[in-house]
């Protein structure tokens, strides 16, 4: 059985991996670009639309959008804004929370597999 977000809880744990898998593609732009001159660092805000569109009940794609925005980082000598502390922290932060979605989506396709099957 394949995961799908045509309910609630799909919709849900679909919106969270895609917004995290936003958030792990700018914080490796981000790295990657350290020592570019000029360049500006962006972070990824998704909860918060999640939040709302859960709490409204009215969870739909409509509803959520992911915000990719400038940081508010200072900027330093070379006019370059990423910190790569903060980077590094964000990234494996972003992955633990990658893996324990993966792991529900995982968790909740076995659920639904065996209820499908008539198991226990």
């Amino acid at each position: 059985m394949s995961f799908a977000a045509s309910d609630a809880v799909g919709f849900v744990l679909h919106s969270a991996i895609n917004g995290l898998s936003v958030r792990q593609q700018v914080i490796a732009d981000n790295i990657a670009n350290v020592d570019t001159p000029g360049f500006r660092a962006r972070s990824v805000e998704f909860e918060s639309a999640l939040s709302r569109a859960i709490e409204g009940g009215s969870a739909s794609a409509e509803d959520l959008g992911v915000a990719v925005s400038p940081t508010q980082t200072p900027v330093g000598a070379n006019d370059n804004n990423v910190d790569l502390r903060k980077e590094s922290i964000a990234a494996i932060q972003t992955q633990y929370q990658y893996q324990i979605m993966g792991r529900a989506i995982s968790d909740r396709n076995a659920r639904l597999g065996t209820l499908a099957g008539g198991g226990a």
